[in-house]
């Protein structure tokens, strides 16, 4: 196979999984919106985690809602727990890196938050324990994950909203992740400001 097939290649997986996944991601996307909406007109905020790409999309969500999307609006309240090395690296230091996300929560979470928790596994321990810290806190989940939801899944309570990408390669999931996470972003300012495209 050249370069340029295998290339053509990606492409049209991403593009077929999207298709394909419409039916199944759209319910859970438009509730993680409501809640979100709930979340930010009851002066909340969300608190957003993940490792590596997962924290970059963290980070991606977070600053699209406290900036702009598309449209002019007030900014939205958002946290990403994923920037401040010298708070992650303290907990990692002082207890262990299970924790960074969780010990963050535990002190800025409130029971108007959301937590958008995100792993392509669904098996990231530190992520698992900071749903365990949100569920303490009364801060409500929101969890993306892929791969059949992995441990992460198992531990979602009935009120929690779960956004599962039904694939198992992570390149795949995450591609899918970032579009859910613009359908959110323009879900939430449509639903608190009618901005249209």
């Amino acid at each position: 196979m050249d370069l340029v097939a295998r290339i053509a290649g990606n492409f049209r997986d991403s593009a077929n999984l999207k298709l394909s996944a419409i039916d199944t991601l759209a319910p859970s996307i438009a509730a993680a919106v409501e809640r979100m909406v709930a979340c930010l007109n009851d002066d909340g905020k969300i608190l957003s985690c993940g490792n590596g790409g997962s924290a970059a999309d963290a980070q991606h969500f977070s600053s699209e809602l406290l900036n702009r999307f598309e449209a002019e609006r007030p900014g939205l309240a958002a946290i990403a727990l994923t920037t401040d090395s010298s708070t992650i690296t303290s907990i990692a230091n002082d207890y262990d890196y299970e924790q960074v996300f969780a010990r963050q929560i535990r002190a800025l979470g409130h029971p108007d938050d959301v937590l958008l928790a995100i792993s392509t596994s669904g098996n990231s321990g530190n992520v698992m324990e900071a749903i365990g810290a949100a569920h303490e806190m009364g801060v409500r989940v929101i969890a993306m994950t892929g791969n059949g939801g992995g441990k992460m899944g198992a531990m979602l309570k009935p009120d929690d909203v779960h956004v599962c990408v039904p694939h198992k390669n992570t390149a795949r999931i995450q591609e899918v992740h970032l579009l859910a996470l613009h359908c959110m972003c323009d879900a939430i300012d449509f639903q608190m400001f009618g901005t249209k495209k």
